[in-house]
């Protein structure tokens, strides 16, 4: 019975193996597992006591769970079966399908990633790369909301730095849940994303399927007051102009108030404006016909190209930033009132309603976008044409726009209640980017610049094309 039994090696190795595995299993991961759940959950405590808008039970529900709930829902139950019945498609499959859209859309939400991590790092670069103001906000209106009720902000969409900007701007009041594109499904970003409490989109998709497991989702998260962000415009503003709402999540969070149950949907309109976007030139140079399209390399030449002249303009001491980048949030709007009103017409034609609920909001949220120094001087160029004009000129010309703008009561931000120095800003930061030249102290237009300077006038186009309601 003492006899010593040779094993191979790798026999060994693999017994080692698999009882490093017990014991990480049963012993190691546990135990991490039970520590980060209590500091998740004491962030969650801490952060709720100072939210206006706390965070909802249905965004702390493990994901697992929220997959499991989406895939069996009634709803998609229905629509499951009956599309394997009209197509003679087995149930399995779809519902293979059904669980690879539920995946693909629900987030996994992780407090102490949002507020410890994301909230920093928002903060971090946002001020890093622009003086970030708060223009704006209807403290009463907001402060009124109901907090049981679901609250979407609905905003323009300027740049990919929204995001980031928003967030930070609205941390001190609450989580917000963004509708992502897919060109964020890439790792590691889509895993970061997801733990932000983000929910991807695939805004043109015709698999009917994949849509009625969208629309379930955001019906669900809206019924349970979650707090969401959304783009009407379902992408980046490509000519600075505000563009027509796309109707699909917003129908999906109105049916909440139909079919599940959703005390309100209150609307808040944010107004977002840049002195310089980021993407400004591939968005205004994707509105040229015929345009070649450019490869990953020159993309990546152009990137670290920008980055490398911005470092050297850091060690020189002469980087600005890129200017202001302004936020304003304006009045809520309930949803429930707006439907009630609609009903009592004589046109009972939901979509009709759901049109004129979106292009009311795009108008409110209009209303609210910040004019910044950058666009209002872009204005005065544009308007100029290639006229030679002196500094005073400008200014005065400037001027008189923004007693035009007050009579409108755009949303002006001067800095430092100072518009000499804020047209004075406006000014450097088109030279210094070379959209304008000066010679001799007359400035003009520097050549082929005029659709880049009429893709940042556009950005408050909008307030002298329509007449803005005093408030």
């Amino acid at each position: 019975m003492s006899e010593t039994i040779a094993i191979p090696l790798w026999l060994a190795g693999l017994v080692a193996l698999l009882a490093a595995w017990a014991v990480l299993d049963r012993f190691l991961l546990p135990g991490a597992r039970w520590f980060l759940t209590r500091r998740v959950n004491r962030v969650v405590e801490e952060i709720n006591t100072r939210l206006d808008l706390k965070i909802q039970s249905f965004k702390l529900t493990r994901r697992k769970v929220l997959i499991d709930r989406l895939i069996y829902d009634p709803e998609i139950m229905a629509v499951v079966a009956a599309q394997s019945a009209a197509d003679n498609i087995p149930r399995e499959v779809l519902m293979a399908d059904v669980a690879r859209h539920a995946r693909e859309i629900v987030p996994a939400f992780n407090a102490y990633v949002y507020f410890r991590i994301g909230a920093w790092a928002a903060r971090r670069v946002a001020e890093w790369l622009y003086r970030v103001r708060l223009g704006y906000a209807d403290e009463a209106g907001l402060a009124a909301v109901d907090p049981e009720t679901s609250v979407v902000f609905v905003m323009n969409h300027r740049s990919n730095m929204d995001y980031v900007l928003v967030a930070y701007l609205a941390a001190s009041r609450t989580a917000l849940s963004y509708a992502v594109g897919e060109w964020a499904r890439i790792w590691p970003l889509q895993t970061l994303i997801r733990s932000l409490g983000a929910y991807f989109v695939r805004r043109d998709s015709g698999d009917p399927l994949y849509r009625r497991v969208l629309e379930r989702y955001v019906a669900m998260a809206t019924a349970a007051g979650v707090v969401q962000a959304v783009y009407p415009e379902g992408g980046l503003s490509r000519d600075g102009r505000l563009r027509p709402p796309r109707l699909g999540l917003l129908n999906y969070m109105l049916k909440a108030l139909e079919t599940d149950g959703a005390k309100d949907v209150v609307f808040v309109p944010v107004g977002i404006n840049y002195d310089r976007v980021f993407e400004d030139r591939t968005l205004v140079r994707s509105m040229e016909e015929g345009a070649a399209r450019r490869s990953t390399g020159f993309a990546l030449k152009k990137t670290f190209g920008f980055i490398g002249h911005n470092l050297a303009l850091m060690a020189r001491g002469k980087w600005y930033r890129f200017g202001y980048a302004c936020v304003n949030f304006g009045p809520p709007i309930s949803a429930r009132a707006w439907m009630d009103v609609q009903a009592t017409l004589d046109d009972d034609d939901r979509r009709k309603h759901i049109e004129a609920l979106g292009q009311h909001l795009m108008d409110k949220v209009g209303e609210v976008v910040p004019v910044l120094p950058v666009s209002l001087m872009a204005t005065v160029f544009t308007q100029q044409g290639g006229e030679v004009v002196s500094e005073l000129d400008l200014k005065v010309a400037a001027y008189a726009l923004k007693t035009q703008l007050e009579e409108r009561s755009a949303q002006i931000y001067v800095p430092h209640a100072d518009a000499d120095y804020a047209l004075s800003v406006g000014l450097r930061m088109l030279t210094l980017r070379r959209l304008v030249v000066e010679k001799d102290g007359l400035y003009s237009v520097a050549p082929g610049e005029l659709p880049m300077l009429q893709y940042y006038a556009n950005a408050i186009a909008h307030y002298f094309e329509n007449e803005v309601p005093v408030k």
